[in-house]
């Protein structure tokens, strides 16, 4: 990503940015530190670039018509999904969900992976939505899942080649 950095005598204090085709054009102070702007330019780079992988993976993938695959598949088309997206920020969980809003979000690590861990962590995040705990009730819901013992190993793995760590509660039973 080119970087292209206007000084103005006019700021004072404030740093703007914006993408524009594939250039980032930076508004900074005339009297800002270099090293400063240095380390805001790259924090710009770093959030427009995760911007821009998320709106990628939303037009690749249409997480809605995947969960209401899932949902007729696996609930009767009983639940209700509002939302569901990909999430730049998700590093630590695959998943999460709020069972309120019926509100999903998919960490993009699984973007990387089959189609079918992905579909595994959507069903998880999906039986939230009635059972909003990790009962055994709930893993009942989550066993219809005829890939759920290969897709929750797939995972445990993942979790372990990432520093000895499990990577969220879909570990929990």
């Amino acid at each position: 990503m080119e970087v292209k950095i206007v000084r103005s005598p006019r700021r004072r204090r404030t740093v703007s940015a914006r993408l524009v085709k594939d250039v980032l054009l930076v508004n900074a102070p005339v009297f800002m530190p270099e090293a400063r702007l240095e380390k805001m330019v790259a924090n710009f780079k770093e959030r427009f670039q995760r911007k821009r992988l998320k709106d990628e993976l939303s037009r690749k993938e249409n997480l809605i018509s995947v969960a209401q695959r899932l949902n007729e598949k696996y609930f009767e088309n009983k639940l209700s999904v509002k939302v569901i997206e990909y999430s730049i920020n998700q590093n630590s969980k695959f998943g999460c969900c709020n069972y309120r809003t019926g509100h999903i979000r998919i960490s993009h690590r699984l973007s990387l992976m089959p189609a079918w861990v992905r579909d595994y962590v959507i069903v998880h995040e999906m039986a939230h939505l009635i059972e909003p705990n990790h009962s055994q009730s709930f893993w009942d819901i989550v066993k219809r899942y005829e890939l759920y013992e290969r897709a929750k190993g797939y995972l445990m793995a993942v979790g372990l080649e990432r520093e000895g760590q499990p990577d969220d509660d879909l570990n929990d039973e």
